[in-house]
């Protein structure tokens, strides 16, 4: 049997295509990379002409004195905590509003959907002055839960948990339960949320980075250093005429494990949602 080749106008083309998405990568790694030598290097190196790729003396110094320099300890409790809890808020709140607007039928319900969509365009610059009177009104300036307060909710994860019940979990499975006699809140724990486990952990990916990488807002809304999260917290070693770039790179490579270590474990978890939820409503 003869084996089938593609033209090679079209292989050409594959080739081409595949070189692009490769140089678009190594300029995306690159910044990275050029972060996690940097930290290693010593700060003759960091400022010599023409920079030096490796570095030529490596230390850890950069590291042990990022702890030395400012409470990085706290800095990392704060921003685990708090993206901790914003982590477990979306995914609740995502669940809960996803599994309504997918499954219930009530008055004005595409309309309530088509307002929470439209909050996802909305930049948070816009609205973060008003929100800081609020919180300022009500003395939540300067706490924590006013620092986590925006990131306990997302649109983005109630529109994918309500895509994904619409298309993943068959309304049968819901009318036979309640026909059984079952809850809604038996069918939402027992049923939904067992079967949303790959929108979950997509959701959780978002939701942990975002609150991770908050920084205006808590520059904004905290005062106290013991309040710092990670990202704030780096501007410890910004200085009015210099910067400390071999202990802010340190402190930024700290900075960006959890975040990659939380993606590379439910990686597969997105790819898996996106394929079971569709762009169907």
């Amino acid at each position: 049997m003869r084996r089938y080749r593609r033209p090679l106008g079209a292989r050409l083309l594959t080739a081409l295509a595949h070189a692009i998405l490769f140089l678009g990568a190594i300029i995306m790694v690159l910044p990275m990379l050029w972060m996690l030598v940097t930290s290693f290097k010593p700060a003759p190196e960091i400022a010599v002409w023409p920079p030096i790729w490796l570095p030529q003396h490596p230390t850890l110094a950069n590291y042990s004195g990022v702890f030395e320099t400012a409470p990085f300890g706290r800095f990392f409790v704060n921003s685990a905590g708090m993206s901790l809890v914003a982590t477990l808020s979306v995914a609740l709140t995502s669940l809960l509003a996803g599994a309504v607007f997918a499954k219930y039928r009530f008055p004005l319900r595409t309309l309530l959907f088509g307002l929470i969509i439209a909050t996802a365009i909305v930049p948070f610059e816009s609205y973060m002055i008003p929100l800081y009177i609020q919180l300022n009104t009500i003395g939540w300036i300067n706490t924590y839960q006013g620092i986590v307060l925006p990131t306990l909710f997302m649109s983005f994860g109630i529109f994918l948990m309500r895509q994904h019940v619409s298309s993943a979990i068959p309304t049968d499975y819901v009318e036979a339960a309640r026909i059984d006699g079952a809850s809604e809140w038996w069918i939402l724990w027992r049923i939904i949320a067992p079967l949303s486990a790959s929108a979950f952990s997509a959701i959780g990916i978002f939701a942990f980075i975002q609150a991770w990488a908050a920084f205006i807002w808590p520059l904004l809304i905290a005062n106290d250093q013991s309040l710092f999260n990670m990202e704030v917290g780096l501007t410890a070693f910004q200085f009015k005429f210099s910067t400390d770039y071999g202990k802010l790179m340190a402190g930024s490579v700290i900075s960006t494990l959890p975040m990659l270590i939380v993606f590379l474990l439910l990686r597969r978890r997105i790819i898996e949602s996106v394929a079971l939820t569709g762009i169907k409503g």
